[in-house]
């Protein structure tokens, strides 16, 4: 009886989370159209998060090209399909694995940073000082970051996406002798706007999640010094598991429209 009574109180809690995040999403349209706008801090926080996770980015998609291309090459060897290399690890990598990758690596990376960093500034008392100066904390801390986020996450999947298809050539040239240009060249030929599409729309709700849960959970962090790490926490984990539904959701209407 108590273990019923406990996921209760879990499922209520999580529904509240859910409805406190969905008022959260509803106060930032509000506020992203306001004036006055944040470019200057708009412009600082996305050359932070972009160039401090660009070598993340790019060491982690080289290693996915690298990996992929090496556990799918025997296999293909065996049905005598290795010229199909480049197609497979270009459509694999660009329709999925390295826009779902790169988005996990930047809820670790970017999601926790927003967490403690908005979570510091509330257990500090810093964003109650600009409340209380007239200025609008939420439209200068929050807004700019969600859209921070939304613009960088597509540029840094295109980026990782890139050095992905790069370690898998080189790892064909090493291994198969096979050309760059020729490799580069059956890539472009696989590819079609059909594949690039979904992708990029999805790669914007990536990042439109990053920020926001980021953003939630640090703007409304309580129990002290203590809830900093925790905002930290569970802007990671709850942004992790959005993703996969976001994922979920985009691969399920995609295809759809190639079924059509």
């Amino acid at each position: 009886m108590n273990s019923i009574l406990n996921i209760i109180d879990l499922f209520k809690v999580f529904l509240a989370e859910i409805g406190e995040l969905s008022y959260f999403a509803g106060r930032f349209f509000k506020e992203v159209f306001k004036r006055p706008f944040e470019f200057k801090e708009f412009l600082r926080q996305c050359f932070n998060m972009g160039n401090r996770s660009l070598l993340l980015v790019a060491v982690t998609g080289f290693i996915i090209g690298l990996v992929f291309t090496l556990q799918s090459r025997p296999t293909l060897q065996e049905f005598g399909a290795v010229s199909w290399m480049p197609s497979m690890v270009s459509i694999s990598i660009i329709r999925e694995i390295g826009p779902i990758i790169t988005a996990l690596i930047c809820a670790g990376r970017i999601g926790s940073g927003i967490g403690a960093e908005l979570g510091s500034m509330r257990v500090t008392e810093q964003i109650d000082a600009m409340e209380v100066s007239g200025t609008n904390p939420f439209k200068y801390l929050v807004v700019t970051r969600i859209l921070a986020t939304t613009l960088m996450i597509p540029i840094l999947v295109f980026f990782g996406d890139a050095i992905a298809i790069f370690g898998s050539a080189m790892v064909e040239n090493i291994k198969g002798n096979v050309s760059y240009l020729l490799y580069f060249n059956q890539v472009f030929n696989s590819l079609e706007f059909s594949d690039l599409i979904p992708t990029t729309i999805k790669t914007f709700f990536f990042g439109f999640a990053i920020g926001l849960v980021g953003c939630f959970k640090g703007y409304n962090c309580k129990k002290g010094t203590a809830g900093v790490g925790l905002a930290a926490n569970s802007a990671v984990v709850f942004t992790s598991m959005l993703l996969f539904i976001i994922d979920f959701i985009a691969v399920f209407v995609s295809n759809i429209f190639y079924d059509l």
